[in-house]
């Protein structure tokens, strides 16, 4: 019973104290852990606790360090840009039309089964339209997150896969059934995406050729907190009608949207366009959809799609662990398109905050991982949680597991729910005749708010590239991923998947 308190305790400290920005999430990662292994009475077990943490997480390290570099590159060279002006020329200057292109771009990548891809190529597409409208960056985020967590969901993503070697059972089984359900979840999301993106438009103004739809806009307290550290706009401003560079340049690329013609090249062109002075150098970004940047190389354009190709295919194939496919990625990525060692230096460089950012948090995230496994927190928080389950209820034990996967896929890694939570709820679901593949299709339900938990790497390159605070993207995301989930949930009973 007491480590299910300090369990539980652990996890609402390290959350208050991110929320409410009393520490950086890495801090929290590994001291909150720490401090509450010494209360346990496991101190002298903190170093091996840690260790154990490291080792499990360090593969997934490797593969985000190599991923960001070969994505990078891929972005730096311009092989997503045809994709990008494709989506930009859809949303136009429309708000609206952002927020759902957002989305649609994250499900579209988010294909490929990886969460820090999906984030990154999104990212570096909408964040520039983004700051030049005076956007919610925080929308931005929560959309993609909340998108590439329906899409998780196909077994090369991970959770099906996890849950099938669990219960033993074939991946095909479980997803196969399952999509209606989440084609449903998808549809919510892009629903979700359309009215945020209406909220914006209404706080923002229409962006016309002639300018802004109306005068005066009205604006909500929440709907202003929500917009995130990047929008600076006065209340009452329609965007065309804002002064300055950033306001003009929105204009222009309005009008010339109108008028039937593509977004103008002001729209992402690095360091232009933004009063306050703090956009991302070159390479970061801002400067990734210049369309006159030094480093594209339109001549490899075929090559650099079929190697990307070659990687997504030997990803899904599984012919090789993951890390090991991106580092020969990003090293033929490299050598390919910058031979000289200098401008492969550059590059590097060039995504160095971005690798260091999330390789930190990952060896933290470690910390906290091996602190609830090793002392046996998590086993014993599980065991509360289940044994609470009345066995009057046990005949529903699909919608019990999916409801619980909504805090147990938050709190812990995949690794831990599918492999340490899932068969004890399929062991007690087989009890009242409930079969493992009902379990298994619930225990997917969460999957939309797992994208933007703490234990997540991904989200770190999320949140980093975004340049927003994970406690803010944290506020704004839970309720509208949790949202998404149960409409998941229930489009599962009413269609009797799960």
């Amino acid at each position: 019973m007491l480590l299910t308190v300090l369990g539980f305790a652990m996890i609402a400290t390290f959350l208050t104290l991110i929320m409410t920005k009393k520490m950086s999430p890495m801090t929290s990662l590994i001291l909150i852990p720490a401090l509450f292994c010494v209360i346990a009475g496991q101190g002298s077990h903190l170093g091996e606790y840690v260790l154990e943490g490291i080792g499990e997480l360090a593969p997934t390290a490797a593969m985000l360090m190599f991923a960001i570099i070969f994505f990078g590159v891929m972005i730096d060279v311009g092989l997503f840009d045809p994709i990008v002006r494709g989506i930009l020329r859809f949303c136009k200057a429309d708000p609206a039309r952002v927020v759902l292109g957002t989305a649609v771009l994250a499900a579209i990548v988010s294909l490929d089964g990886d969460g820090s891809t999906t984030f990154m190529i999104t990212v570096s597409a909408m964040l520039p339209l983004y700051l030049r409208l005076k956007m919610s960056v925080l929308t931005m985020t929560m959309v993609t997150a909340t998108a590439n967590g329906v899409m998780n969901t196909v077994p090369w993503g991970g959770p099906t896969a996890r849950a099938a070697t669990a219960l033993k059972l074939d991946a095909g089984d479980i997803f196969v059934p399952m999509v209606p359900a989440l084609a449903v979840g998808l549809l919510s999301v892009f629903a979700l995406a359309w009215i945020l993106g209406l909220r914006e438009r209404r706080r923002l103004g229409l962006l016309t050729e002639s300018g802004p739809a109306s005068d005066t806009v009205t604006t909500t307290e929440d709907e202003e907190a929500e917009a995130g550290t990047h929008d600076r706009t006065p209340v009452g401003v329609g965007a065309a009608g804002r002064t300055g560079s950033a306001g003009a340049t929105a204009a222009r690329t309005a009008a010339a949207s109108a008028s039937g013609g593509t977004a103008s090249p002001d729209l992402t062109k690095p360091g232009t366009g933004d009063d306050s002075g703090d956009g991302p150098a070159e390479g970061g970004a801002w400067g990734t959809l210049d369309p006159n940047r030094p480093t594209l190389r339109p001549k490899l354009f075929w090559f650099n799609a079929l190697l990307t190709l070659a990687v997504l295919v030997t990803l899904v194939a599984q012919l090789l662990p993951i890390p090991v496919i991106f580092m020969f990625g990003a090293a033929l990525a490299l050598t390919v398109n910058f031979p000289h060692m200098k401008q492969q230096r550059e590059r590097i460089a060039a995504h160095a905050d971005n690798v260091l950012n999330v390789a930190g948090m990952v060896f933290a995230a470690a910390v906290f991982t091996g602190v609830l496994t090793g002392t046996g927190m998590v086993e014993e928080m599980a065991k509360t949680l289940v044994g609470a389950v009345p066995d009057s209820l046990g005949p529903h034990m699909a919608l019990i597991t999916g409801l619980l996967s909504i805090p147990f896929t938050y709190f812990m890694s995949n690794d831990g729910f599918y492999f340490g939570i899932v068969p004890i709820l399929a062991e007690a679901g087989a009890q009242h005749g409930v079969s493992p593949l009902e379990i298994a299709r619930a225990s997917l339900i969460a999957q939309p708010l797992h994208m933007s938990s703490p234990l997540v790497p991904a989200v770190y390159v999320l949140v980093g590239m975004a340049k927003v605070e994970f406690g803010d993207h944290t506020r704004a995301t839970v309720k509208w991923a949790v949202l998404v989930s149960l409409v998941i949930l229930a489009a599962a009973l009413l269609l009797g998947i799960a």
